[in-house]
C-alpha cells in the first residue's frame, strides 16, 4: 500500500510540472482572430409551395495581423428548410462565398485580395437532415503595409429552376479592423 501511495504521489507532481511546463512553452502573445458576425434570411425564387423555403444565414468574418501579414477568413452557419436535404443537388446551379481582404481607409475600403470559395454550393446541398450546416473557407494571407485592414464577403446563389444565374450579392458586415 505505501507503495502505490508513492508512486500516486510521484504521478501527481509529475503531472503537475508538465502542466506547468506546458503553460510556460505556449506563446505569450499569440495573435487572434477578430471576427463580427451578421445574419440575412434568404428566399427561394424558384419555390412557390406550402412549405418554408427560406435560409437564414449566419456569417462570420474575422481578421487577424500576425508576422506582417493580414489573415482573414469566413465561416458560414446555416438553417435551411427542413426540406433542403430532399433537394440535394437540385437546389443550386452554384453557390460561392467570396472572401476579400480589405484596407481600411476613408470612403471605399480598397480591396486587396480576394477569392471565390465555391465549396459552399456541395455544403448547402447536403445540409443535415434539419436543414442546417457551416461552411469554412480557407485563409486568406496579404503582405500588410501600415495602415488597417478588415475581412469582407458575401454570398452568391444561383438557384435551380429559376432561369437566372447568380441573384444580387447577400451582404454582411465586415470584420472589426485589425
Amino acid at each position: 500500500m505505501r507503495a502505490l501511495k508513492r508512486s500516486t504521489s510521484a504521478a501527481v507532481v509529475l503531472a503537475a510540472l508538465a502542466g506547468t511546463a506546458a503553460l510556460t512553452a505556449a506563446p505569450a502573445s499569440a495573435a487572434s482572430y477578430h471576427c463580427k458576425t451578421s445574419s440575412a434570411t434568404v428566399d427561394d425564387p424558384s419555390y412557390h409551395g406550402p412549405d418554408s423555403d427560406n435560409w437564414d444565414f449566419d456569417v462570420s468574418l474575422c481578421a487577424k495581423r500576425s508576422g506582417g501579414y493580414i489573415y482573414t477568413t469566413a465561416t458560414v452557419y446555416w438553417d435551411g428548410p427542413y426540406s433542403a436535404a430532399q433537394h440535394s443537388t437540385y437546389t443550386f446551379n452554384k453557390a460561392k462565398f467570396q472572401l476579400q481582404t480589405k484596407h481600411s481607409v476613408r470612403g471605399t475600403d480598397p480591396v486587396m485580395t480576394t477569392s471565390a470559395y465555391t465549396g459552399l454550393e456541395h455544403a448547402l446541398e447536403h445540409s443535415s437532415a434539419n436543414g442546417n450546416g457551416s461552411y469554412a473557407t480557407g485563409t486568406l494571407k496579404y503582405r500588410a503595409g501600415s495602415g488597417r485592414y478588415l475581412a469582407d464577403g458575401y454570398i452568391q446563389l444561383d438557384w435551380s429552376g429559376d432561369g437566372k444565374s447568380y441573384r444580387s450579392p447577400i451582404l454582411f458586415t465586415a470584420s472589426p479592423v485589425v
